[in-house]
């Protein structure tokens, strides 16, 4: 295994000072994986105090010193350093009430999650793998160390980050380790909303989450179930159209890992995943059948968003990304129409960002429905062109006018009506009719500021 030389050195200072160190956790489990770690963990049987000795010529941060964790600065690198620790009786399903400090490595790694996680690395002494962490990787298992009960016990937010490896990385869950999530799932009450949302929008967005989200999400939903409870209205629901063959959750699932497929390896994927998470949350309020058995779901946009913004807020979400996804969910199934003008009204009323993000919406819809509607996904493409070619072409905001309030103070003074004025060149500029330039703009102004008992 590759160590980073600041890393090394912090090693074989702790090591010359007649300590064990050794890197642990996710960056062992990277690296047997063939992925290159960012972070890495250290753990000692140096106590914090001796930790703090150690690296006194240093820059130290006394991260976390109760529970055993200081910082070192290394090479400009913040890096933890842990002791060896045995944990407390946990009462919240969150953290220990008090820990132990220890000599064992070995009692160290059996309070940890998974055995994936449980590897430690020396580059004096090898790997320790006691209980079995570098077989179940190359198996792509999931399992827990010890009791899994046990272990969500301790810790609820272990179940998510169970989901969340199986996705991001396509590994499968042992079955004892699946059955206690399931049986322990409750216990996710106890956990922060933050905490919650973060390792859902992990799970969204994994390294291999648009091969595996649909797995997950059916095989865990009464999981996801907890965490969402407004999900549980969706299962089993039949939706009687000729449009879809899976019922409302099952196609919803299928639109969210479209969606992380769609934006698999892109920087700002959450919010498209997201917002195919809650796009059909609203159907089961405005289910209709016509005389012909038909379903109809008119309306379920604007539900949808309205609940996703409900969700969204509880789970502690930033208002920026909420906004932004509940835009998405509210304007997934309005008509797109590949031509300039319409396009142009698209910019106009979203911003190329959300324009596109509302037309990638309707592709990750249609490939969640039948043969037919999946027809018209090379339009949506046609229209995600069309919008990137007329967003730096075209004027669609105030600000590209090449006309301000300045300019039009001949013609009309402040008031009300310039900004009415303002509004109608817009439009006459995003629908075509007139040019973005400057002496045309001020004629019309002129025009309609003329006939604005008419128009």
């Amino acid at each position: 295994m590759e160590v980073p030389s600041n890393i090394a050195g912090i090693l074989d200072k702790l090591e010359n000072a007649g300590y064990e160190a050794w890197i642990v956790g996710g960056c062992v489990r990277d690296s047997l994986m063939g992925i290159t770690p960012h972070d890495f963990d250290i753990t000692t049987s140096a106590l914090p105090e001796e930790t703090e000795r150690v690296f006194a010529g240093m820059r130290v941060i006394e991260t976390g010193i109760k529970h055993g964790t200081i910082t070192v600065i290394s090479d400009g690198v913040p890096v933890e350093i842990t002791t060896y620790r045995v944990d407390g009786e946990y009462h919240d399903s969150r953290r220990p009430d008090s820990v132990t400090f220890t000599r064992s490595l070995r009692e160290d790694i059996a309070r940890r999650d998974f055995t994936m996680n449980g590897i430690a690395y020396s580059p004096k002494r090898g790997f320790f793998d006691e209980f079995g962490g570098a077989g179940d990787i190359h198996n792509g298992i999931i399992r827990c160390i010890g009791d899994p009960e046990k272990r969500f016990s301790e810790d609820a937010l272990r179940i998510l980050r169970g989901l969340r490896f199986s996705a991001s990385l396509g590994f499968w869950i042992e079955d004892k380790t699946a059955a206690a999530m399931l049986d322990c799932r409750g216990l996710l009450n106890n956990i922060s909303a933050e905490r919650i949302f973060a390792e859902l929008s992990k799970l969204l967005t994994g390294r291999r989450s648009g091969e595996n989200i649909l797995r997950v999400m059916t095989c865990f939903r009464e999981i996801f179930a907890v965490m969402i409870p407004e999900l549980r209205g969706i299962f089993d629901f039949k939706q009687h159209s000729k449009w879809h063959f899976l019922d409302v959750y099952q196609h919803t699932v299928l639109a969210v890992q479209s969606a992380a497929q769609l934006t698999a390896g892109k920087e700002n994927a959450l919010p498209l995943t997201l917002a195919m998470m809650f796009h059909d949350i609203g159907k089961p309020r405005c289910f209709t059948r016509d005389e012909n058995g038909e379903g109809h779901f008119y309306c379920h946009a604007a539900y949808s968003a309205e609940i996703a913004d409900e969700i969204l807020r509880r789970l502690k979400c930033s208002n920026a990304l909420r906004e932004r996804v509940c835009r998405i969910v509210k304007y997934h199934d309005t008509p797109l129409k590949d031509d300039d003008r319409a396009v142009r009204r698209l910019l106009a009323k979203h911003g190329e960002q959300l324009a596109c993000d509302i037309a990638m919406a309707h592709i990750a819809d249609d490939l969640a429905k039948k043969e037919e509607a999946r027809s018209r996904i090379p339009e949506w493409y046609a229209v995600i062109s069309r919008i990137h070619r007329l967003a730096s072409e075209c004027c669609f905001t105030m600000k590209t006018l090449a006309v301000d309030g300045n300019a039009l103070r001949e013609i009309v003074p402040p008031s009300p009506l310039m900004g009415k004025v303002m509004k109608h060149l817009l439009k006459k500029v995003v629908d075509g009719d007139i040019p973005n330039e400057r002496e045309i703009l001020l004629q019309e102004a002129a025009k309609y500021v003329a006939n604005r008992g008419i128009i």
